[in-house]
């Protein structure tokens, strides 16, 4: 064989074979000049110029430090995008995101008749769970939608204050939303009157921690008031009104100064309520005002669309009549005017039926008088059980004929309105009615009249001097911190609490004293207390210390399962200190463990008082002491700081 026959083409395949793999390294590093080009285009476009492309044959190796594990994702998408995502290597970092500030943690709950709904972003490390089940606690059967989110980042300053805060307020009320960002909770609610208006108000304000920004913004519905009324008087004293409801601003102004130009002196304001029967109630009694004061005086009563003109006994016939027919052509659509000139009665020589209630502030009632039948006597009897619940009821009564029709209702009427007041007297004739005494509800005298109107009719004659005295106002009477903690002191007097022997478990026979102060507490919303634990000198320092700190912790817990507000209090275990008594003796050192409450005084102030110490009036030099303890202790707290190792 010869030898060119081999060589030739074994020539001719390596001159292929070299051909085929310089194409190959050609194609190869075209394709891959192209990819680097494509994928760094991308990036360049979405803004990623912290991500460097490098080609490794038919791979792409993305490498750099992606600012968050976000944008990282993003760069490594974006190139798979351009090519194959199984040719992209990831070499990414992610820089460190402990510089990285945390996100804006809130929360906004939302509450009403159908449920709660609670969304958000919360700490990853606050117990959920807890708190959606508190929230659960609170909306009782009805659901609780919970779309919250968390985050692993620290826990703000004031997170817990303003949480702690914004489910009490939640609790309180049940048409609200409520929204907590870390010290500041925004509250916007509905509440059904006015006066529960005032009571909300006091309640969070007081129970509010020092350190968070409260908003408050509760509205009260207008009142509606059914007969929708207004009785003015105008007799030797001047004008006055017992009852003045108007539908808008401009029509309480009318109104009031109309009476103003008919003699009233006094300052007067109109409630604003819901019910009026036109829209031209303002004029209609306005024009009424006026005819009362040009015949010289009398009762003006308009009660819905019927007005009552009743004048002075001896009022001219003429000028009443005169005066009578021009208010009634000059009234409004839809109102109607009953005008009465009265006549001297002729007294009898017994003088005029009476049946008297009164009231004692003792809550004794009295009824006495004159009665139609024995159904009317039982009949006042069980109403005034009734109306008065278990006060010691005293009958006085007589059955006598020939009495005024209508008798019944007055009497009846008479009773419920003696049921407006603290103490005081009804005396019902057959002509008038005259209610006496004094109330701790401002508007009394209102709805005493309009309670008459309604009952009797808006002719009716009566007198309502009621005095309104802030002492038997339950929101005004109020007691103030200084009280409440004069009231524990009381309390605990002659107990105290108790544990069981080396622990935080409160003893039993405590746990009835524990009840007692609870009572107290749930009546004084803007408490802001400290409670203080100490212990006897036996045992480490330490050990003492924290031992105190669970047991103030466990009588905080124990007040919280009792319903009392505890979001102003705050517990303090000071151990060993502030001994009240000798630690050598056995009797000293069980004086010496004890609990102590404590105002936490505003900022500045320096001195705390203990409920003992409310009830003794410790003198000056005692006081000065106790106050610089209770500065040393406040020194020692902050330096250990809020959490504190169970024992």
């Amino acid at each position: 064989m010869r030898l060119s026959t081999i060589l030739i083409p074994a020539l001719a395949f390596l001159i292929a074979a070299v051909t085929s793999v310089f194409a190959a390294r050609v194609a190869v590093s075209a394709v891959e000049s192209r990819s680097v080009i494509g994928v760094r285009s991308a990036l360049a476009d979405e803004g990623i110029a912290w991500a460097n492309v490098l080609g490794d044959g038919l791979q792409l190796v993305l490498e750099g430090e992606a600012p968050s594990e976000a944008l990282r994702f993003r760069a490594i998408s974006l190139a798979g995008t351009v090519v194959d995502a199984s040719r992209v290597i990831d070499n990414l970092s992610v820089a460190d995101i402990a510089g990285i500030a945390p996100p804006d943690f809130a929360i906004e709950i939302l509450r009403n008749d159908v449920g709660i709904s609670l969304i958000g972003l919360m700490p990853a490390s606050e117990d959920r769970d807890a708190l959606v089940a508190e929230i659960q606690e609170i909306a009782g059967d009805k659901p609780v939608t919970d779309l919250l989110e968390v985050a692993d980042y620290a826990v703000p300053a004031d997170w817990g204050d303003s949480v702690a805060f914004a489910l009490d307020a939640l609790d309180r009320l049940p048409r609200s939303k409520v929204s907590v960002v870390p010290g500041r909770v925004s509250v916007t609610a509905i509440s059904d009157s006015v006066q529960q208006k005032r009571v909300l108000e006091i309640e969070l304000a007081g129970a509010a921690p020092p350190e968070v920004r409260v908003a408050l913004d509760i509205a009260a519905p207008r009142p509606v008031i059914s007969p929708f009324t207004v009785r003015f008087i105008l007799d030797e004293a001047g004008g006055r009104f017992t009852a003045c409801a108007a539908d808008t601003e401009e029509a309480a102004n009318r109104i009031i100064s109309a009476a103003a130009a008919a003699g009233m002196q006094n300052r007067a304001s109109c409630v604003l309520a819901l019910g009026v029967p036109s829209t031209t109630w303002g004029e209609a009694v306005d024009l009424s005002i006026g005819a009362l004061a040009e015949i010289g005086g009398g009762t003006l009563t308009v009660s819905d669309a019927d007005i009552s003109l009743v004048a002075r006994e001896g009022t001219a016939e003429g000028l009443f009549e005169r005066v009578a027919g021009e208010l009634e052509n000059a009234l409004p659509e839809v109102f109607a005017l009953e005008a009465v000139l009265p006549r001297p009665p002729e007294a009898g020589a017994e003088g005029p039926p009476q049946f008297v209630a009164t009231l004692s502030p003792e809550g004794l009632v009295q009824l006495r008088g004159r009665v139609s039948d024995d159904l009317l006597n039982t009949t006042a009897e069980n109403f005034a059980r009734a109306q008065f619940g278990e006060a010691d009821i005293t009958m006085g009564t007589r059955v006598t004929d020939g009495l005024p029709a209508g008798w019944t209702v007055r009497v009846l009427a008479g009773i419920a309105a003696l049921g407006e007041l603290s103490n005081g007297a009804v005396v019902v004739e057959p002509d008038s009615v005259a209610i006496t005494g004094k109330t701790g509800n401002p508007d009394a005298t209102a709805e005493i009249s309009r309670l008459l109107i309604d009952k009797l009719g808006p002719t009716a004659e009566f007198e309502i001097e009621v005095e309104y005295v802030e002492a038997l106002d339950p929101i005004a009477a109020l007691p103030t911190p200084e009280e409440c903690l004069e009231q524990i002191g009381i309390v605990t007097g002659a107990r105290k609490i108790t544990f069981d022997p080396g622990s935080a478990t409160i003893a039993g026979d405590a746990l009835a004293l524990v009840d007692d102060i609870a009572e107290v507490l749930r009546r004084c919303p803007e408490l802001r207390i400290e409670i203080a634990g100490f212990t006897d000198a036996q045992g480490s320092e330490g050990g003492n210390l924290r031992l105190s700190q669970q047991r103030s912790e466990a009588v905080l817990t124990a007040l919280r399962t009792r319903r009392v507000p505890t979001s102003t209090f705050r517990a303090v275990g000071y151990g060993e200190a502030d001994p009240i008594a000798d630690n050598e003796t056995e009797e000293g050192r069980e004086a010496n463990r004890r609990i102590e409450f404590r105002l936490i005084q505003p900022e500045g102030a320096v001195e705390e008082m203990t409920g003992l110490e409310a009830v003794e009036a410790a003198p000056a030099e005692e006081a000065a002491e106790t106050a610089e303890a209770a500065e040393t202790a406040e020194t020692e707290e902050a330096g250990e700081g809020e959490g504190t190792e169970s024992e």
